[in-house]
């Protein structure tokens, strides 16, 4: 199978981090997650209900960013994937996290970790 949910570039704010000041105040963190979900019975029917709700794993994805709270950027996208692999239709999932403004003394657009589950 072949066919993909694309959430692209969700962006939340969150605690994650392993340095004190990031422990304290929220930084945004940007989320793409690539979902495998046989999308041909919503092909046909034009029905929700035959397909995975991107917009309520999105929802449950900015939730998780924003209340959850975690040390590593690794754990943070497993904890993402877990909520994306809930619904029994999605067969594979890849997240990647990116973190926008990281503490480190370099010029870098951001530091992530991608996985697939």
């Amino acid at each position: 199978m072949s066919d993909l949910i694309l959430i692209s570039g969700l962006q939340e704010s969150g605690v994650h981090g392993v340095l004190p000041e990031e422990r304290v105040s929220p930084q945004t963190f940007a989320v793409d997650i690539e979902l495998s979900v046989d999308v041909s019975a919503a092909g046909l029917s034009d029905e929700l209900d035959d397909t995975v709700d991107y917009g309520n794993i999105s929802l449950e994805v900015a939730r998780v960013v924003r209340e959850e709270s975690y040390f590593l950027l690794e754990r943070l996208a497993t904890r993402i994937a877990e909520v994306c692999r809930e619904d029994e239709r999605v067969t594979r999932s890849v997240v990647t996290v990116r973190k926008l403004k990281p503490p480190i003394p370099l010029p870098v657009n951001y530091v992530g970790v991608r996985i697939e589950r």
